[in-house]
């Protein structure tokens, strides 16, 4: 699963794994001591919170390999790919060609995913989703970082070919509160086998 802050990832893993009996996966997103900080200044702490984000990453993904892969679906609220999106949004050059030459390194040793689903919304409905939930270590995320996040997102995702892929776009649906719009997507995700494909749903008003 993937998709910018706010569009709904953990809830629609949760609600996945309840129906397909999954394991499931979750980004330990509040146990990064760097986040706060860099929501309140992203140049001073761009470097710790990627460096720190990259090791969990890789330390959860070489977990799934050593447990059996093919006795259970496995359903992740993240790929580990996704993590150069937010290093190339936020870090420097110099930066950079570091965390180039240790991402390559980890990647290398990490399976793909058979789907990922790329949920998008208007950076607008993600703004007001983030302050439903209130998270603290969010409270100084701006929308102009959202805006900045959804279109380095929707560049990277252009050319992604790594794994079938799923673009649902969310901003007119509600898959936690309407089962219509739930029952939509998960004929889609359990259908969808190869290449990419576009669900825009009817709103659910």
């Amino acid at each position: 699963m993937e998709g910018p802050i706010g569009v709904g990832k953990t809830s629609l893993v949760r609600m996945l794994n309840d129906r397909l009996n999954a394991r499931s996966i979750y980004e330990r997103a509040a146990d990064n001591p760097f986040l706060g900080g860099f929501y309140k200044d992203r140049k001073r702490w761009a470097f710790q919170t990627q460096l720190f984000f990259l090791v969990s990453r890789y330390r959860q993904q070489r977990e799934l390999i050593q447990q059996d892969l093919f006795s259970r679906s496995t359903v992740c609220d993240y790929i580990f790919a996704k993590d150069k999106i937010f290093a190339y949004l936020n870090l420097d050059d110099d930066e950079l060609r570091l965390y180039d030459q240790i991402y390559e390194l980890l990647a290398a040793e990490l399976v793909k995913p058979d789907l990922v689903i790329y949920l998008v919304a208007d950076p607008d409905v993600l703004m007001e989703r983030i302050k439903k939930r209130a998270h603290d270590y969010e409270k100084h995320l701006d929308r102009d970082y959202l805006r900045q996040l959804s279109a380095a997102y929707s560049r990277f995702f252009f050319a992604y070919d790594e794994s079938p892929l799923l673009v649902v776009n969310t901003s007119d649906i509600d898959f936690v509160h309407n089962l219509d719009d739930f029952e939509a997507l998960v004929e889609q995700v359990t259908t969808h086998k190869r290449g990419t494909k576009q669900f825009i749903p009817l709103g659910s008003g």
